[in-house]
C-alpha cells in the first residue's frame, strides 16, 4: 500500500522533532548534573560553584519545560499551554541538581578525603541538626555535618566523632563509610527526564503545527 506524501512528510517531522527535542532534554538533563557534580569533584571555586548549582538546580530544569512552550510561534500567547509531560524534567531537573551535587560530594570524599576524630563545638538542632566539627588537634574542620551524615540527636557538644572530611573544604563532611549511594537514582532520574522532556517537547511542536487560528 502506498504511503501518500502527507503521510511521509508527517513521518519526517515527527522523527525531526523527536531528535530536536531529544538532543535539547539531554542538554538540560545532563547539564543539570555534571554541574552540580563537578562542583565539588574538580573542584570548582566557590563563586563558580554557586552560578553552577543556580544553572544546575534551577535554570536548566526551568528551561527544559519552558522552552518548548516559548518556541510556539503559531499559537498566540494567551491561548498557549504547557503539555504536562513536561512537568517531569522540571522536577526531575532539580532533583539531578540537588543529588548530583550529593554524589560530587561522595566522589570527592573518595578521591581526597581523609579519616579523622572530630569534637563537635557547636550542634545546631532548632531545624534539621547541623554541627560544626574540629579536629582533636584544634584544626577547624571548614564544613559542618549535616543530620543525615553522622550529626544525629543523641550527639552534644563536646563530643567526638570519627568521621571523613575535605582538607580544602568543599565537599561535606560524612560518618558513613559507604560510597556510590546515588548512581541508581541519578540514572533514573535522568532517563525520566530525557524521556518525557521529549515527549513534551514533540507534542508541542505537534500543536504548533495544527493550529487553525480559530
Amino acid at each position: 500500500m502506498a504511503v501518500s506524501t502527507s503521510e511521509a512528510g508527517a513521518g519526517v517531522r515527527w522523527r525531526v522533532d523527536a531528535v530536536r527535542w531529544l538532543v535539547f532534554s539531554l542538554v538540560c538533563a545532563g547539564g543539570s548534573l555534571a554541574l552540580s557534580w563537578a562542583g565539588p569533584v574538580v573542584p570548582l571555586p566557590g563563586p563558580l560553584r554557586g552560578a553552577g548549582l543556580v544553572l544546575a538546580v534551577l535554570v536548566l530544569p526551568l528551561a527544559s519545560s519552558l522552552v518548548p512552550v516559548l518556541m510556539l510561534r503559531r499559537v498566540p500567547r494567551k491561548k498557549r499551554k504547557m503539555a504536562w509531560q513536561l512537568i517531569f524534567p522540571l522536577v526531575a531537573g532539580v532533583a539531578l541538581g540537588m543529588f548530583g551535587n550529593a554524589a560530587g560530594d561522595e566522589v570527592a570524599l573518595a578521591d581526597r578525603g581523609v579519616w579523622g576524630d572530630a569534637v563537635v563545638v557547636r550542634m545546631d538542632d532548632t531545624g534539621t541538626n547541623r554541627c560544626d566539627l574540629r579536629t582533636v588537634g584544634g584544626r577547624e574542620i571548614p564544613l559542618s555535618l549535616s543530620e543525615g551524615d553522622g550529626c544525629d540527636d543523641g550527639v552534644s557538644k563536646g563530643d567526638t566523632l570519627r568521621v571523613r572530611y575535605d582538607p580544602e573544604g568543599v565537599a561535606g563532611a560524612t560518618e558513613d563509610r559507604d560510597s556510590n549511594l546515588y548512581g541508581g537514582l541519578l540514572g533514573s532520574l535522568l532517563m525520566l527526564a530525557v524521556v518525557m522532556g521529549t515527549w513534551g517537547g514533540v507534542r508541542q511542536s505537534r500543536w504548533d503545527r495544527e493550529y487553525d487560528g480559530d
